[in-house]
């Protein structure tokens, strides 16, 4: 028993500590877009692509992170996908021409599709025998979180007294500890086979082909929308006066509200149920992404954590519900087409929009993603009836 329980927490903090590094890596991007289009003189499409082929090569891979897994181990596979992000990042530092630092994303993003599909099997194989599933989730989607509050937030203060480059090589370096920290932490693999059973107590999921698919496009819709607006907002902070330490203030001060909105929204969805939960906050994101253009500085930064809250705490309760809409024996690879739809939307949103700002302005670019997220309504209802069926 004993055994159990330590297997249980070693691998919860193995999976919020690989969660937290991985979102921080990736969102950390969002500080240094400003620094590599004025270094660089891209357009925002531009922009949009750089933010996009992390996201992209993240999304892409997962379902063949899950492949490796099975083959090479869970453990093994999520330790090799740290490193190279860390490695990437090191590359990125490194890079002295605009071609470089895209195959540098590109390999970050390689290595950080392993993140999801795997930390998050682990959870929810290594906890469901004693049950705590959905808690422990929320607690693995809230050390996201602290990583995207952390480090986009800490960068931004180092961008004040030292290069970006010497900025990127130090986030690689972070990577490659996470990666020392993960093969310490997991156990140790006994075989592919091993890693990829199922727990021999494995809740049975509905099955609901229909229900999964709403669910997906609900995720790629919220994803899409969260990803563009974090895109577009160091130019909006930038077009307010903000400087680059203001921005990575105005993140932290973002992801704060969104660590939070994973634990209140996880909390809501409980009380009320996922749909209800939805309608609440991608309207009350809608209603503050539109807020954030009109407001001036003071009352935007001051109105930040809010708009993190509703932002990011939909995804805890889509996230929760993918177990209960998986059919059996197929947790893992629901978990990979889910988070292959969600960071898929989100890679492809800034591309589209960066399109889009270019054309007619950041502003306009903000109010569409707004309008576009109006779509999720719907589509949490067709959840919902797959949920009570």
């Amino acid at each position: 028993m004993n055994d159990t329980k330590n297997v249980r927490r070693r691998s919860l903090i193995a999976a919020c500590s690989a969660h937290a590094i991985h979102d921080g890596l990736t969102d950390v991007i969002y500080v240094l877009l400003p620094i590599w289009q004025a270094q660089f003189a891209i357009s925002l499409a531009m922009v949009g692509l750089l933010r996009g082929a992390y996201s992209g090569m993240m999304a892409g891979f997962q379902l063949l992170a899950s492949r490796m897994a099975r083959r090479w181990g869970r453990e093994r596979t999520l330790i090799g996908g740290t490193a190279l992000a860390g490695i990437a990042y090191l590359i990125a530092g490194m890079a002295g021409g605009l071609t470089v630092l895209l195959l540098a994303l590109l390999l970050g993003g390689l290595g950080a599709s392993t993140q999801h599909p795997l930390a998050s099997s682990i959870v929810t194989d290594t906890h469901e025998a004693g049950g705590g599933v959905k808690q422990a989730l929320a607690q693995y989607n809230f050390a996201g979180d602290i990583g995207k509050t952390l480090v986009p937030g800490a960068v931004g203060l180092l961008l004040v007294v030292v290069s970006w480059q010497a900025s990127v090589v130090l986030i690689g370096c972070l990577g490659l500890a996470a990666a020392a920290l993960l093969w310490w932490l997991l156990p140790a693999p006994t075989g592919a086979a091993h890693d990829a059973a199922p727990s021999a107590k494995a809740s049975v999921g509905k099955g609901s082909v229909g229900g999964l698919r709403a669910l997906n496009m609900t995720g790629m819709l919220d994803s899409a929308v969260r990803m563009g607006f974090l895109t577009f907002l160091p130019f909006l902070l930038q077009s307010k006066g903000a400087g680059t330490a203001g921005i990575g203030v105005a993140l932290s001060l973002l992801f704060v509200g969104g660590a939070f909105g994973k634990l209140f929204c996880g909390y809501l969805g409980a009380r009320i149920g996922m749909m209800k939960t939805v309608w609440i906050t991608e309207s009350a994101t809608a209603l503050l992404i539109l807020l954030s253009v009109w407001l001036p500085l003071a009352a935007m930064m001051a109105m930040l954590p809010l708009l993190g809250l509703a932002l990011n705490g939909t995804s805890s309760v889509l996230y929760g519900t993918v177990p209960e809409l998986a059919a059996p024996g197929k947790r893992e690879q629901a978990f990979a087409r889910f988070y292959t739809g969600t960071i898929g939307g989100g890679a492809l949103a800034p591309v589209l929009f960066g399109r889009l700002g270019d054309v007619a302005g950041v502003p306009a670019a903000l109010m569409a993603l707004a309008a576009l997220l109006l779509l999720t309504l719907p589509l949490s209802y067709r959840v919902q009836t797959s949920l009570a069926d």
